[in-house]
C-alpha cells in the first residue's frame, strides 16, 4: 500500500519528468548561460536588436494566437476539406499560411484538420505538412523565429531577404506540389463537418497582426506593438497565454550565444562552412537556437539563412514545428503505430535535408556565393 506522502512524492517525480521531457531546451540553455557566465566572469550582455526582436516576438505571438482563438484560421482551413485534390490543397495552403502566421501555427491548424478528415494516408500528409510549413515559413522574414532575427539582427532589406532565400523555398514547393500530385487518398464519407464560428475579435486580430507585420518591415515604429499588448489586456486576456517558455529561450540564447562568442573568439568566413555547420546543428539543437549562436560568428548572414531553413529538415529536433506534427500525430485518437510513423518522418524529413543541401551548392556554383 502507498503511502499519502509516497503518493505525493511519485506525482511530484512524474511532474517533474514530464517537465524536463518538455522543456529540455529551456532548462539546457538556462544551465549552458549560467555556467558560460560564470567562466567568463561577467553578466551576460543584451545588444538592443536583440530585445527588439524580443518584443517583436511577443506581439507576433499575441495577436497569431488571438487571430486563432477567433476561429478565422480554422475557418479558412476548414474551406480545404471540401473538393477534389485533398493532398495537393493540404500542402499548398500549409505552405502559404506558414509564411504568414509562422511555421507553428500553421502546423497547429492543418495536422489537426487532416486527422479529423475521413481519408487514407494520413501519416505521410502530416509529413509533407511539416516539410511545406518549414519550406514556406522560409520565404518571409516574419514566417519563423530564426528568421525573424536574421532579419533584424543583419538589417536586411525586405526585398533582399525575399530574394536569397526564395530559390531554396519555391523549389520545395514545386516538389511538395509534385509529391501532393502522386498521393492518392480515399475519402471514406462525404459528411459535412460543423461549420466553425468565427468571432468578431478576428477582424480586429488581423489589423493587429498587419501593424505587427509593418513594424516588423520598418514601415511602423516598433513602439505601434504596444496596441497588441494594451488590447489583449483590456479585451482579450486570454490572448496573453502565449508560449512564454520560447521567449525565455530566446533570451537565454541570446546571453549564451555572446558569451560563447567571447570564448571562442573566432569568425566563420567561409560560406560553405556557415552554412553546413548552421544546418547541422539544427538537427541536434533545433534551428532556432543555431540561429542565435551562429549569428555571433558570421557576418554571411545568407549562408546561415539557408542553413538553418535547411536545418529544418531531418531530424524530429531540426525545428520545433517538426515536434509539433510529430506531437500531435502520435497522441490522436485515431492513429497507431507509432514505430513505423517515426520512421517514415525520418527517411522523408532527411531527403528533403539532403536536397537542400544539394540545392544550396547548386545556387552557389550556379550564381556565386550565397
Amino acid at each position: 500500500m502507498i503511502s499519502p506522502n509516497n503518493g505525493s512524492l511519485l506525482k511530484l517525480q512524474s511532474v517533474l519528468v514530464n517537465f524536463i521531457l518538455k522543456e529540455w531546451l529551456l532548462i539546457v540553455s538556462g544551465i549552458g548561460l549560467a555556467l558560460t557566465s560564470v567562466y567568463t566572469k561577467q553578466f551576460p550582455s543584451y545588444s538592443v536588436q536583440e530585445l527588439q526582436v524580443l518584443f517583436i516576438l511577443f506581439t507576433l505571438f499575441i495577436a497569431i494566437n488571438g487571430l486563432q482563438h477567433s476561429g478565422l484560421i480554422a475557418k479558412i482551413a476548414q474551406r480545404v476539406e471540401k473538393g477534389k485534390a485533398i493532398p495537393l490543397k493540404l500542402v499548398v495552403t500549409t505552405f502559404f499560411l506558414s509564411m504568414l502566421v509562422t511555421n507553428d501555427i500553421a502546423l497547429i491548424v492543418m495536422v489537426p484538420l487532416t486527422l479529423s478528415l475521413n481519408i487514407n494516408r494520413k501519416d505521410i500528409l502530416v509529413i509533407l505538412e511539416a516539410l511545406s510549413a518549414n519550406a514556406g515559413s522560409a520565404l518571409t522574414p516574419f514566417g519563423n523565429p530564426q528568421n525573424l532575427f536574421i532579419y533584424w539582427f543583419y538589417d536586411i532589406h525586405p526585398i533582399t531577404f525575399i530574394e536569397t532565400i526564395a530559390p531554396f523555398s519555391l523549389a520545395f514547393l514545386a516538389i511538395l506540389i509534385v509529391a501532393a500530385l502522386f498521393i492518392k487518398t480515399k475519402n471514406h464519407s462525404q459528411g459535412c463537418a460543423v461549420l466553425q464560428n468565427v468571432d468578431r475579435k478576428a477582424y480586429i486580430y488581423g489589423v493587429l497582426l498587419f501593424i505587427v507585420l509593418l513594424t516588423i518591415l520598418h514601415i511602423l515604429p516598433i513602439s505601434f506593438g504596444l496596441l497588441i499588448i494594451i488590447f489583449a489586456l483590456l479585451f482579450d486576456r486570454k490572448a496573453l497565454r502565449i508560449d512564454y517558455t520560447l521567449l525565455l529561450i530566446f533570451f537565454f540564447f541570446f546571453g549564451l550565444a555572446g558569451n560563447m562568442k567571447i570564448l571562442l573568439a573566432t569568425e566563420l568566413s567561409h560560406s560553405g562552412h556557415t552554412f553546413l555547420l548552421s544546418a547541422l546543428a539544427s538537427q541536434v539543437m533545433s534551428n532556432v537556437p543555431a540561429t542565435l549562436l551562429f549569428a555571433k560568428f558570421t557576418m554571411n548572414w545568407e549562408a546561415l539563412l539557408w542553413g538553418v531553413n535547411a536545418g529544418g529538415f531531418g531530424s524530429l529536433f531540426g525545428s520545433l514545428a517538426n515536434l509539433i506534427a510529430y506531437k500531435i500525430y502520435v497522441t490522436h485518437h485515431s492513429t497507431n503505430n507509432t514505430a513505423v510513423f517515426t520512421a517514415k518522418f525520418l527517411i522523408i524529413g532527411y531527403t528533403a535535408f539532403i536536397i537542400s543541401i544539394g540545392l544550396y551548392f547548386l545556387f552557389n556554383w550556379a550564381q556565386g556565393p550565397l
